[in-house]
């Protein structure tokens, strides 16, 4: 677990060094990255940043856990105001994608860097991770009460396929140095794919624009 640091601009401070260790981990790679470097980029002695984090994994899983949670507060606060299920869904999956541009080198490290992490891929419980995909289930679960979406549609499992594809899609981009399409575009053709699936042969109704 993290340490909660100094009281004061320590906050500031921190955050400074989250943000420095994502641009050195996306840039060198985790395993040659240096905590002097990260030190150094965020303008702080190599000893403070152990005031805040243990060692490079606690930094690691700490990025992680603290920029997901602001991408689950943001995703929830951006499809509360939306009308049906379809309509969220969609903006669940932009958002997802626009993630890419928006917050590049996060996601290169969560791509990336963050699996090649022992610690995290066996140790560590991902707390936000699992909020992220509760998000999902839950647009699932009022799809169906709402009758928009198949009242035999495995909520489950249609999760972790919505998740998979994102997840897969946004690894493939992140590793192509080309760049061969575009976020935005990629993100309405995964939610055309999944809203047939999920509403069944009805029509698409609802989600639009």
């Amino acid at each position: 677990m993290a340490r909660r640091g100094p009281r004061g601009g320590g906050v500031a401070k921190r955050e400074r060094i989250l943000r420095a260790a994502i641009r050195i981990f996306s840039q060198k790679g985790y395993f040659n990255s240096k905590i002097s470097e990260i030190a150094r980029l965020a303008g702080v002695a190599d000893g403070t940043i152990y005031l805040y984090f243990k060692n490079k994994d606690d930094l690691l899983i700490s990025l992680f856990e603290e920029k997901m949670g602001e991408v689950v507060a943001e995703i929830r606060v951006r499809v509360a105001d939306e009308g049906d299920a379809l309509s969220r869904l969609r903006i669940f999956i932009r958002n997802h994608m626009d993630l890419l541009t928006r917050e590049a080198g996060l996601i290169e490290v969560i791509q990336v860097e963050l699996r090649q992490s022992k610690k995290f891929m066996k140790e560590y419980v991902p707390v936000k991770f699992l909020e992220y995909l509760d998000v999902i289930s839950g647009i699932l679960e009022d799809g169906k009460r709402e009758g928009v979406f198949r009242p035999d549609l495995n909520v489950t499992l249609a999760r972790r396929a919505i998740f998979g594809a994102l997840d897969e899609i946004s690894l493939a981009y992140v590793l192509s140095r080309k760049r061969k399409y575009d976020p935005a575009a990629a993100a309405d053709e995964i939610y055309r794919i999944f809203a047939g699936g999920l509403t069944g042969p009805a029509s698409m109704k609802g989600g639009g624009g």
